[in-house]
């Protein structure tokens, strides 16, 4: 049987502002990436997201990014490869003490935004996140984009990396993803759930220059803050079992105890 994790961006509110739905999502999905307090979160909602992931039993990773509140974490920001480091860590760290305050540990961590754009391109900035993440726990999975050099500085590293895709962005012709800064509607549901079932099962994508490309599907991203997310998560999960795709930890994809 074919398996596949799903993952969601979430905690992404702070303050008196409230982003994504997510206990509604929890139901859903499988991992959850944990924004950290840089591009969105607080201290408060962090803490509130690790105690929903625990009691509908969802893994949580660390969603790390710029310290750019402003821009939510998708402007491109010019960082020494000791400053990516330490933003890493810093927000890792803040993420293992609510972990570990609810007997719970990390399992993986998800770049956010532009740091995570520009680590699958730059090896210098992804050897700087794979480092710090090893320093806090080798063990922790990575979630990244196919043919990138995070799976590439990854795989040398000997740190486990996730192979991710999308299911409400537009892939490239590179097996890469168009960064869209605006949320927008899914019109239909069961045509990207449709989409989702063929990457995993055939591991094929249309681009949105229009190529048929290849990718290996082991987690798909459904952002929370698309507009219909807890629509579009259910297509997804309906169409994945009827297509006999089971939904599971990435732990239990990569054969990691």
């Amino acid at each position: 049987m074919l398996k596949v994790d799903l993952n969601c961006d979430m905690g992404e509110s702070f303050g008196l502002y409230q982003l994504g739905s997510d206990e509604e999502m929890m139901q859903y999905i499988t991992s959850a990436n944990i924004a950290c307090g840089y591009h969105a979160g607080d201290p408060h909602v962090m803490r509130e997201t690790v105690e929903l992931a625990k009691k509908y039993g969802v893994g949580i990773g660390a969603h790390p990014g710029f310290p750019d509140l402003m821009g939510f974490g998708r402007r491109y920001m010019s960082s020494t490869v000791s400053e990516i480091k330490d933003y890493v860590m810093y927000q890792m760290g803040a993420l293992r003490e609510f972990a570990s305050s609810l007997d719970m540990k990390i399992q993986h961590c998800k770049p956010h935004g532009a740091l995570y754009m520009m680590a699958m391109e730059d090896e210098k900035i992804a050897k700087a996140i794979l480092e710090s993440i090893a320093v806090i726990d080798s063990n922790t999975i990575v979630y990244a984009m196919n043919n990138s050099a995070v799976v590439e500085v990854g795989q040398k590293m000997g740190i486990p990396v996730a192979k991710e895709v999308y299911s409400d962005r537009e892939h490239t012709s590179t097996a890469s993803i168009v960064l869209t800064r605006k949320g927008y509607s899914i019109e239909d549901y069961a045509q990207m759930a449709d989409r989702v079932v063929r990457m995993v099962k055939e591991g094929r994508v249309v681009a949105h220059t229009g190529e048929d490309v290849s990718l290996k599907a082991e987690t798909v991203c459904i952002h929370g803050d698309t507009p219909g997310a807890p629509q579009l998560a259910k297509a997804i999960v309906d169409a994945l079992k009827a297509n006999d795709i089971q939904i599971t930890s990435i732990k239990d994809i990569l054969g990691i105890a």
